[in-house]
């Protein structure tokens, strides 16, 4: 059983509250602290889950709440896997764009990321005030999703140099196995990922540590990133996972959220 608890209390990262101040509010939200019944118990924000959508919408309004905004202030794009990052300063007029990555330089623009096993990332430069959310799995990390919403950033007057960039809950290579397909495509784009894989159990498959790649990707860009290291796939309380789903033959999953947030002056 989930802990119990009325309000959510997202998980942070001190090295953010180290180099944003208060100048910037951020969260990597658990499943803790929501309405959501079955399957999607606690905080699902997925709104293209099968969940109610009434609880959706309530767990979102607690989400916006922790930030002292109002659910219209959320910001999250319609993710698709991609490499691409976009630029807000508001809430989106009528249909949420395809995209895996927001960037702003807006205050009180709450921008945010949903994921269920793939990589939240919050991006922060306080002094340029311009702040980022990317979603990443392997497809986006390898493909550059990563990269692109600090381009996005430095052309709000971002410089990398003040980048800090924290990778939130994710699965864990100890739960990540791939096929050969996958650590080929990988190995093709550079022959130095392959010790990002692992040995499997199963024949012919490999244990993928995403997280680590995330990591290195970003540092080689010359950022400061790090990653908190909590699983998604393992700590069932805390948190909704695709690939634990999966393996259960659940019909859906639910999604948790990550959002940060210049504060308004």
């Amino acid at each position: 059983m989930m802990p119990v608890q009325t309000r959510p209390e997202p998980i942070r990262s001190a090295l953010l509250d180290e180099t944003a101040g208060s100048a910037i509010r951020h969260g990597f939200f658990t499943r803790v602290g929501g309405v959501s019944k079955g399957i999607y118990e606690g905080l699902n924000i997925g709104l293209g889950s099968d969940d109610d959508q009434d609880a959706v919408r309530e767990n979102r309004r607690r989400l916006a709440a922790w930030f002292n905004r109002e659910e219209d202030a959320l910001v999250s794009p319609h993710q698709i896997h991609s490499p691409e990052a976009i630029i807000v300063d508001g809430p989106f007029d009528g249909a949420r764009p395809k995209a895996d990555a927001v960037v702003t330089a807006t205050p009180g623009v709450l921008i945010a990321i949903a994921t269920a096993d793939c990589g939240p990332i919050l991006y922060a430069d306080a002094q340029a005030g311009v702040i980022g959310a990317a979603h990443a799995g392997w497809k986006g990390a390898l493909t550059g999703v990563l990269e692109d919403t600090i381009v996005k950033m430095e052309s709000l007057g971002a410089s990398r140099e003040r980048i800090t960039a924290v990778l939130g809950p994710s699965i864990s290579a100890a739960n990540y196995e791939v096929g050969p397909e996958l650590v080929a495509r990988f190995v093709d784009a550079d022959p130095e990922n392959v010790r990002y894989f692992g040995a499997s159990p199963n024949p012919g498959h490999a244990l993928f540590d995403l997280n680590t790649y995330t990591v290195d990707r970003l540092r080689r860009t010359g950022v400061q990133a790090e990653a908190l290291y909590r699983c998604t796939y393992a700590e069932e309380e805390l948190f909704f996972s695709y690939r634990r789903t999966t393996h259960r033959g659940e019909p859906d999953y639910g999604r948790q959220i990550s959002a940060i947030m210049l504060e308004q002056r």
